[in-house]
């Protein structure tokens, strides 16, 4: 499959990024064909333009800025995001590539009455979610009710790539991690895109 990765960390020497290097090596021996999108490298300008935010509900999106980010994104038959949950949501870095890249024309269209919008990322057969948190468990998902997990499973998903298969990967505590639990995780990951070989 076209595989696209999307890490979102300021620190090269991140868990993240240790996290990131796992899921590219897996994928490359698997054969899958990949691309990495890493938004600190790359420089990711989040914040929407002008010209993009005004070009919103015309014929076309003012794309141009990101034209690069859209073709890997319009390719993916998989996606795997791979961030930090900070105070329970995106990253801004990962937050504006939603805004400025999953656009009308890209992700989804503007249906004629501003109604339910149309899904456009047809191919997009699998979506990886790998996560980090610095609180425990029971806060995640007793109190805060998993937002993060909402926003991609119903809002993001749900909408723009209905045919695609969720599965989401929270490693909690993230602050005090030893190497064992850390193996623990990763074998979860690496059972996961196992499964992709079917």
């Amino acid at each position: 499959m076209k595989c696209l990765v999307v890490t979102t960390h300021p620190l090269t020497n991140s868990l993240c990024n240790l996290l990131t290097e796992q899921v590219v090596n897996q994928l490359n021996i698997m054969g899958h064909e990949v691309t990495i999108e890493d938004l600190y490298a790359q420089n990711f300008e989040p914040a929407l333009t002008v010209a993009e935010r005004k070009s919103y509900y015309y014929d076309n999106y003012d794309s141009s800025n990101i034209s690069k980010q859209v073709i890997h994104l319009q390719e993916a038959e998989a996606l795997i995001l791979l961030f930090p949950t900070w105070w329970f949501s995106f990253p801004a870095m990962l937050k504006g590539w939603f805004d400025r890249v999953w656009g009308p024309g890209i992700a989804y269209d503007h249906a004629s009455n501003y109604g339910p919008i149309k899904p456009l990322l047809n191919n997009l057969k699998e979506v990886l979610v790998v996560t980090t948190l610095g609180s425990p468990w029971w806060v995640d998902r007793l109190l805060m009710w998993q937002p993060v997990k909402r926003i991609i499973r119903v809002a993001l998903l749900g909408t723009c790539a209905r045919k695609s298969k969720l599965k989401f990967l929270s490693l909690y505590n993230s602050e005090k991690l030893n190497e064992k639990s850390i193996a623990r995780f990763s074998r979860k990951i690496e059972f996961v895109l196992n499964g992709w070989k079917q």
